[in-house]
């Protein structure tokens, strides 16, 4: 069995993908690489091969109808047989601190495992303005395995994401349904609705991943963000619903899923308000409802009892107050 299954979803990644998948190669034989090829039109699938039959003990291929991102995470966790489970974009790497973070992973096996192995990530831009690392070590207690309890909290700007993250995988295998086809942003899902399953942790102050930012057909591009708000919405409302509050018994990790909620939340209403039509404020308002009805007391709770009762405020006041909010958030930031 390999230590680390690392699962890399293309579509159309001709032009970086290579990038991507020699910054895994340095994990050597501890690492199975899962090139997901979903339905690409280019050279994508070509390569992909091209490297599995070069590595043929490190990488595997699987080619599929185009089914998204998140369906590329589906098929990369049907697949792999490694005890830990991690992805990669196509347009980012990984550092060289690849290689010590197995071997410290590797250790943490050897003392029982953890469900959950937390690193640093780190903003690469493309024109080299505001790039900086996403550092957990003012929240999570480095060099030993931890629990829920020995947690901080989060600041505003910190979530566990994707870039973040390595899950023990069976682990994720307990999810309840599969990440949705065709939906961008269900990385937050696939987080999401993991935590609930995490009890043995470790922390690792190393800026492991490598996130790129700046490619203009990017998901995260703000005029891109704006257009795909209903997937914001669909995920929000998934995460919302995928347990609730008051069933989570550990307090820290409660207030954790809290926090992640609250920026759903927020992320979700912001790029839809930033429309400024009456179409997406209805939309958001439709997010409420289905919140609402699965928990009223927590949908409550985020909607009127929380700063982001102020990026609801309806009409003109409502959606200038979030253009206002998003541009001071993208300057302290610049997630885009």
């Amino acid at each position: 069995m390999k230590l680390l299954t690392i699962t890399v979803p293309c579509y159309n990644s001709q032009d970086y993908m290579e990038n991507c998948i020699k910054s895994l190669l340095p994990g050597g034989e501890k690492v199975e690489i899962i090139i997901i090829d979903d339905g690409s039109k280019d050279n994508t699938g070509r390569i992909a091969d091209e490297y599995a039959a070069k590595y043929p003990s490190i990488i595997k291929v699987v080619h599929q109808e185009n089914g998204g991102h998140g369906e590329g995470i589906n098929q990369g966790l049907k697949h792999a047989t490694g005890t830990y489970f991690k992805v990669v974009d196509s347009d980012d790497t990984l550092s060289a601190d690849f290689p010590a973070f197995l071997e410290q992973l590797e250790q943490y096996e050897k003392d029982g495992g953890v469900d959950l192995a937390v690193t640093n990530y780190y903003y690469v831009h493309a024109d080299g303005k505001g790039d900086r690392s996403i550092n957990y070590s003012a929240e999570l207690p480095e060099g030993d395995i931890f629990g829920w309890k020995d947690t901080k909290p989060f600041k505003i700007h910190q979530l566990l994401t994707i870039h973040s993250c390595t899950f023990r995988t069976e682990a994720m295998r307990k999810w309840g349904e599969e990440l949705p086809k065709h939906v961008f942003y269900e990385d937050n899902l696939m987080v999401y609705q993991t935590l609930p399953f995490i009890r043995r942790m470790c922390y690792m102050n190393m800026d492991l991943y490598r996130y790129w930012i700046g490619r203009p057909d990017q998901s995260v591009q703000k005029n891109i963000m704006c257009k795909r708000y209903s997937h914001q919405i669909l995920v929000t409302e998934k995460c919302f619903t995928a347990c609730h509050l008051d069933e989570v018994e550990e307090p820290l990790l409660k207030r954790y899923l809290k926090h992640e909620l609250f920026m759903m939340f927020g992320i979700s209403i912001l790029y839809a308000r930033l429309n400024k039509t009456p179409e997406t404020d209805a939309a958001v308002g439709k997010m409420w409802e289905t919140c609402e009805a699965f928990d009223s007391k927590w949908a409550k709770h985020f909607r009127t009892h929380s700063p982001l009762w102020f990026i609801c405020l309806p009409g003109r006041v409502g959606q200038n107050f979030c253009g206002g909010i998003y541009r001071i958030a993208n300057r302290v930031v610049r997630f885009n």
